[in-house]
């Protein structure tokens, strides 16, 4: 990932040094379980993690130039390390990756940096959500229209919007608790996964000592199902990440004008046009919403690997490993901001919802005639061509609103009140079950707080 969307502690996780500081912890571990058991000298997996752990926390670039080095000879990665280990190490290094295969060492350490990339995404999704949760009681009674096929349907609250996008998000974390479950899981079976060179004591002493589970059945790899659920379960997140931002971006349409990202001080527009106050916070978090959920097809192609093992899934997850989580960290964080700093209009909502004459209270004015004794096929005719005529006629001259059209009709006059049309097209009715829906989604005391 560029680093105009990378932010350190992501990166930092895929990093070199971290690679390297992990598979140290994975080789330390397994070499104090085999001591624990006799496989090895206990002198010497003292030794090892003597001499190496140093190594490993005063590691710069000129250690991981020197792996380099050695692996543009040997062509391969793990042997590289374990080279650059024993320069270090010394007589004791013999005993490091006893019976072990790389991916005993890859898997595991991949297994690490997806959880630790999780547990940056969780507090990010908290951080969305704290957003999302005090910008939705601050506007849980303003009245804003509600779209379908983005045109004008019934009223709404702008808090009950931004309370949906809560949900989702507070379903979004959960997925991806249950996500990171599914990834923190250890190998150390060495090769096909038979254990026949090491006792599976030994994987089970290094997934204590890293946190982690034990893959029950792990061929040599860790079965990529696990990954493409983690993956999949980012795409699932961006695509909320982009359902949010859409609504913002349509909101701030100059037509509309409902709501805006915060424009700062001395930021500019357009190179061309110096009034434009554009949606850019939005319009980038729709791009990087692509990014992530570009990585869920490689990560579900990677499963279906050859027998036991092959490494077509290596390159992919080189990839999509930091590109996903870095380009979602960068915009959940983002995401965050904007909704904090959201600019919200109440006065252009409600002056939106009038607009039209008063046809968005159709679908009361029609329950009103149904309860007058009219059928509701024929109410329906009443009402939708009294809605036409206002929505045709709007702004002539001689135009009438929806609720003159209405008590000037010979089918509506007589049968209901002016009174009852009136108590129809009253917006505040849409907001008599928002109580209800904030105590499922915030909990009791949402509506205290809005009250406040």
């Amino acid at each position: 990932m560029v680093p105009r969307y990378t932010r350190p502690d992501m990166a930092a996780i895929w990093a070199p040094v971290n690679r390297y500081r992990l598979w140290f912890a994975i080789e330390a571990a397994a070499a104090d379980g085999m001591a624990a058991l006799g496989t090895i000298p206990k002198e010497a997996a003292i030794a090892i993690r003597a001499k190496g752990q140093p190594m490993l926390d005063a590691m710069d670039e000129s250690d991981i130039d020197r792996i380099d080095a050695i692996e543009a000879e040997t062509r391969h990665d793990v042997i590289a390390f374990l080279t650059w280990l024993a320069e270090g190490v010394g007589a004791e290094s013999r005993f490091v990756h006893q019976g072990m295969t790389s991916s005993d060492v890859l898997d595991t350490t991949l297994s690490l940096q997806l959880t630790q990339a999780a547990d940056l995404l969780l507090a990010d999704l908290d951080a969305v959500l704290t957003a999302l949760k005090r910008r939705a009681i601050e506007h849980k009674y303003t009245l804003t229209i509600g779209r379908s096929h983005g045109i004008h349907a019934e009223p709404t609250s702008f808090g009950l919007k931004l309370a949906g996008h809560y949900a989702e998000f507070a379903r979004n974390r959960a997925r991806l608790v249950a996500a990171r479950a599914e990834v923190a899981v250890c190998a150390i079976s060495g090769a096909v996964g038979t254990y026949a060179h090491l006792d599976p004591l030994v994987e089970a002493h290094v997934a204590r000592t890293l946190g982690l589970a034990i893959e029950p059945v792990s061929t040599q790899v860790i079965a990529r199902d696990r990954h493409a659920q983690f993956f999949c379960t980012l795409a699932v997140i961006a695509s909320a990440v982009e359902r949010l931002s859409i609504e913002v971006r349509h909101l701030q349409r100059s037509e509309v004008r409902e709501a805006e990202e915060f424009f700062h001080a001395g930021q500019k527009g357009s190179s061309a046009m110096p009034h434009k106050r554009n949606p850019v916070l939005s319009e980038n978090l729709t791009g990087l919403a692509r990014i992530v959920r570009a990585a869920a097809v490689p990560a579900l192609e990677n499963v279906a690997l050859w027998h036991e093992r092959d490494i077509s899934h290596s390159s992919v997850e080189r990839v999509i490993g930091p590109d996903a989580t870095q380009a979602l960290d960068f915009a959940l964080m983002r995401l965050a901001g904007m909704m904090e700093k959201l600019v919200v209009h109440p006065e252009r909502m409600l002056a939106n919802l009038e607009s039209l004459g008063g046809v968005v209270h159709s679908g009361e004015v029609l329950l009103a005639l149904t309860r007058a004794g009219i059928l509701r096929e024929d109410a329906y005719r009443i009402v939708q061509r009294n809605a036409m005529a206002t929505w045709e006629n709007l702004g002539k001259p001689d135009g009438r609103g929806f609720r003159d059209n209405l008590l000037a009709d010979p089918d509506v006059a007589g049968r209901i009140t002016p009174a009852a049309v009136d108590a129809a097209m009253d917006p505040a009715m849409h907001l008599r079950a928002v109580d209800q829906v904030f105590d499922r989604v915030f909990g009791p005391q949402a509506s205290a707080m809005a009250a406040e």
